[in-house]
Formats: structure tokens, sequence, C-alpha cells
């Protein structure tokens, strides 16, 4: 039987207490990182099906979306109100979205349900960071890594095996196969729900806050255009009447989003005293552009595997262990010295070094480039991953109040998020947007055996295709062609992905010049529980001291070499 973890706040727990804690928080992040792979290695056979493999970017950016403007609000609400019921919250709104997804009819239908799971996914993973930022001293977190890598190495050898299997099911228990993919979140998330509910007891104090629902909501103005025409420019064409309406409707949202924060003050969903902090600026400017670079290129992988190199959702999903293996090396080697030194700001310099370079080597793959050169390069890729990410989210938890570490964590994770799913879209549009051009010219270049074999009557459908313009929705009628007359559509697809590779690794070296701006500030080494317990007695004595009638004052927090002014209420000395 599992116990319960309860501790009055300010109160380091022990190795074993933080253990139950992390086993509710993994149940967790198993659910949205397996989740992701498991529809990764699908995404094709469900485009396919549905008749919409073009509109993946819909599937992908609705579910993005949701989950980054959710992100911020997460955080907020669990610092005033505490962690868990957020948490549980989230799970729950992710597994009935999972169950949805499932009775999808088409692709546009199927975007709407991920968008919905997308509000839950919002809270799972910022929040298990900002609970072990609570609970774990920085410098101690690498200890406990190894937990979290688990949980994502778990999920990418069976996301893809299970999806793959799915995927490539007619029916399971009278249900197509691949509506499996989202079902299977619905008994995973039915037992984090009961661990979570039973194991994560931490008490927080609730603070009285207004909640900035203007805040969320002109965010949601500004975001949801801005992706939208970031996913259908190329159909739509990017300096068309609806594009220009996307682009007034979203700066105008924009705007009223930094005037709701600056009225809001403390309250803000993102406080805009935020961004006087050198780290936290950084990291949300180095984050968005890591995210816009890094997962852009990482959504075209997955294509590349199957429609090029013609590998079958499982095996395309496996093929992704070099990647994994990749970033799970860079996080451990990360974490370990960063416990060890205390030094963080070297490792996302490195990290980008390595990510861009990945890039520019996935640049350089075919339709005839053999797998164990592409497994190298993405072993480079996910190396540079592991050292980016952990080291930003520590350094921005670190910077900042550790009464403000679920709002602090949220938001560096919202601005990661919003590059990742900007890039998605546009990448994935840029993707489609030149691969019918492509396919043109390869098939122009083709020589005399695929003109031959064209002729033949077997392949009469292909050359009406092409003719008529191949319809590239549903990319499955390129398992029944020959070699000779299926590659120069391979070989389309190849040359606009190594495009969208190169521009990624164009992007991840602006990264790289922000990195090195990062400052150097000393990690802390009590938890953020304790951190906000001698924060909260430090300054209620010093208030006491200089206000002993009780008023709002301006407290001066220091974080390293940084001073964040705070507006606090301050009671008499009698009322406390």
């Amino acid at each position: 039987m599992t116990a319960t973890v309860t501790e009055p706040p300010g109160v380091d727990l022990t190795h074993r207490q933080v253990l139950q804690v992390l086993g509710g928080l993994m149940l967790g992040l198993l659910l949205a990182s397996l989740d992701q792979t498991i529809v990764a290695s699908a995404i094709r056979t469900i485009g396919d099906d549905l008749h919409g493999l073009s509109a993946q970017a819909w599937v992908t950016t609705a579910y993005l979306i949701t989950s980054t403007i959710s992100t911020p609000l997460y955080g907020k609400l669990s610092d005033i109100y505490g962690r868990k019921r957020f948490f549980l919250a989230a799970i729950t709104i992710f597994v009935i979205g999972s169950a949805a997804c499932s009775f999808a009819q088409s692709m546009y239908e199927l975007a709407a349900y991920r968008a919905f799971q997308g509000l839950g996914a919002g809270g799972l993973f910022s929040l298990a960071l900002a609970i072990i930022g609570d609970i774990v001293p920085a410098r101690e977190r690498a200890r406990y890594q190894g937990y979290f890598l688990a949980v994502f190495g778990t999920s990418s050898v069976l996301g893809p095996v299970i999806g793959g299997f799915f995927a490539g099911a007619d029916q399971i228990l009278g249900i197509t196969g691949w509506r499996w993919v989202f079902l299977v979140n619905v008994p995973i998330g039915i037992v984090a729900l009961i661990v979570v509910a039973k194991v994560l007891r931490l008490q927080q104090e609730r603070r009285e806050h207004r909640i900035d629902w203007w805040g969320a909501a002109w965010l949601c103005v500004a975001l949801v255009p801005l992706l939208t025409i970031a996913e259908q420019g190329r159909s739509w064409g990017w300096d068309s009447g609806r594009a220009l309406i996307c682009y007034g409707i979203g700066v105008a949202g924009l705007l009223l989003f930094v005037l709701a924060e600056w009225r809001m003050g403390e309250d803000a969903l993102i406080p805009l005293r935020f961004f006087r902090n050198r780290t936290f600026s950084l990291t949300a400017a180095g984050g968005f552009i890591v995210g816009l670079g890094m997962f852009g290129g990482l959504a075209v992988l997955p294509l590349y595997l199957q429609i090029v190199q013609g590998s079958s959702p499982t095996e395309s999903g496996l093929q992704l262990l070099p990647l994994t293996l990749g970033l799970m090396a860079g996080s451990v080697i990360s974490g370990q010295l960063i416990s060890r030194t205390g030094k963080y700001k070297i490792f996302p310099i490195l990290g980008s070094v390595f990510a861009a370079a990945g890039m520019w080597l996935l640049h350089t793959v075919g339709v005839d480039t053999p797998f164990w050169r592409t497994g190298v390069f993405m072993a480079v890729l996910g190396l540079g991953l592991g050292l980016v990410l952990q080291p930003i989210t520590l350094a921005v938890q670190n910077a900042m109040s550790a009464r403000e570490i679920g709002v602090a964590t949220s938001s560096a994770t919202f601005f990661r998020q919003m590059g990742a799913t900007a890039g998605t879209a546009l990448f994935l549009s840029l993707l489609f947007s030149t691969v019918g051009q492509n396919i043109a010219d390869a098939v122009r270049a083709a020589g005399p055996t695929f003109q031959q074999a064209l002729a033949d009557p077997a392949n009469s459908a292909v050359a009406e295709a092409l003719r008529g313009g191949a319809d590239l929705n549903d990319t499955s009628f390129l398992n029944g062609l020959s070699a000779v007359v299926a590659y120069p559509f391979k070989a389309g697809f190849s040359q606009s992905m190594d495009m969208i590779f190169l521009a990624a690794a164009v992007v991840i070296v602006a990264a790289l010049v922000i990195f090195a701006f990062l400052p150097q500030i000393p990690l802390r080494t009590q938890s953020g529980l304790a951190a906000r317990a001698a924060e909260e007695k430090a300054e209620g004595r010093h208030a006491a001291e200089s206000h002993p009638e009780g008023h709002r004052v301006v407290v001066a927090e220091h974080v390293g070499n940084h001073e964040i002014g705070v507006h606090r209420a301050v009671p008499r000395p009698e009322q406390s």
C-alpha cells in the first residue's frame, strides 16, 4: 500500500518521500509522452484513412495551441491554490479528450478533439516540473532525473510499437485499429488519477489573488489567428485578404494581452516584471527559437522515415530511438555535471551547437541514404536537445522567487511550446507547399526507365494522377508502386524535407547567440518549499519592522545578483 506524503511548507522531503511523489508525477508524464510517440508513429495511417494527410498540421497545431495557451494558466493557478487539484484536472481533461479523439470521422473533427485534449496536456508537463522544483533543490535535481528519463525512454520504445500495432490493424474488438491509439490513454489516465490522488499530499497555503481571465482571453485572440495563418498561408496566400485579417487580429490580441498584463500587475498571467529578469527574458526568447527550430524540424522526421524510406509506422517509431538515446545521454550528462559543478550556462550553448549540426546533417539525407547514417545524425540532434531543454528550465526556476516556481516554469514552457507550435505549423505548411513542384521536377528529370514503367497499363492511375496533379492527402498509393515509379515521389518529398532541416538549423543558430548571454547564477541548495518559507519569513520580519502599521509594500527579493520588486500585503504585528 502506497503511503501518502504530507509535509508542512518549508520542510525538505526525504529521499523516500520524494520517490513517492515522483511515482505519481511519472504516471502523468507517461500519459503525455506515450500519447505523443503513439500518435507520431500512426499519424500517416490516420491521415490516409481520413483522407487528409496534408491536414496533419491542423491535428498537431490544434493540440499545441490549446496546450500552449493553457500552460501559463495552470502555473499561475497552481501557485495560488496548490498544484494537486490542477494536476488532477489536467489528467482528467486529457483522458476525456483522448476518448473523444477515437470517435473522429475527419481530420478536422480529430483536430477539434485534439484541441480539447491539449487543454489537459498543458498542465501535465509544466506542473510536474513545478512540483519537482518545489520538493527538490536545484543542485540535487539530477539525482532524480533518471526516473523521468526512464519514462521518456519507455514511451519512446513502447509508443512506436503500440502505435504501429494499432495503426497496422484493420480492427480490434470491432473498432478501427488506429482509434485505439487514443483509447489506450483511458486506462493509463485512470490509474494516474488514482495514484496521484493518493500520493500527492503537499500542503500549500492559498494566496488571495485575482484571476487574469482577460489576459488568458486576449492570449487566445492573439495566438489562434496567427497560428491559423501559419498553417493555412500556403492555400490562402500569405498576402490574401483572410491572411491580412488574421495578422491584424493577432497583433491586436497581442497588444491587448500586454495591456491586460500591465493592468493586472502582480496578478497577471505572466507578470511583465519577469522580463526585467535577464535569465527569464533570455530563456523565454531562446526557448521560443529552440522550439521553433527543433520541434518544427522534428515534425518532419517521422514523415521522412515513412514516406521516403518506406518504413512502417512501427518501424519508423523504433528508428527514432537514436534520437531518444541522444536526448537521454544529453540530459544525463548535463544533469550530472550541473549537480557536481553548479554551472549550467555552458550546456544550452553546447546543446544548440549539436542541435544545429544535427539538423544540418539531416539536411543531407535523401532517398538512398542508409539508415545507419540517418541514425547517427538523429543521435547528434537528440544530444543537442538533451543538453538544452533541462538546463534552461533549471535556470529559470533558480532565477525566480521560490513562491513563483509554478508561473515561472509554466511561462518558460509556454514560450518553448509557442515556438514548437509555430514551427510545426510553418514547417509542415512549407513541406506541402513545395513538395508538389519538387515531385514534378523529379518526374521531368526521371530517365527513360521511369517513362517506360509509367506507360505500363498497371500504372495508368499514377500517370493520370500526375497529369492532374497527384493527390498528396493520401500517400498510401506509394506502397503499391514499383521502386522505379515511386522514386520521383519520394525524391520530391525528400527535397522538401531537406530544405526544412536546413531552415531549422539556421533558426537554432539564432538560439545559440541568445544563450551566449545567459547569466550564471549560483544554484539554490534548498527545495522550493524550504526557500519559499525562508523568503516569506524574512519578508514578514523586514516588513513588520519597517511598516508596523500594516499595508502593501514593495519587497526586494534577491536571486543571485538580481533584484525583483514584489508587492505584498503585510499585516500589523498584532494580526500575525
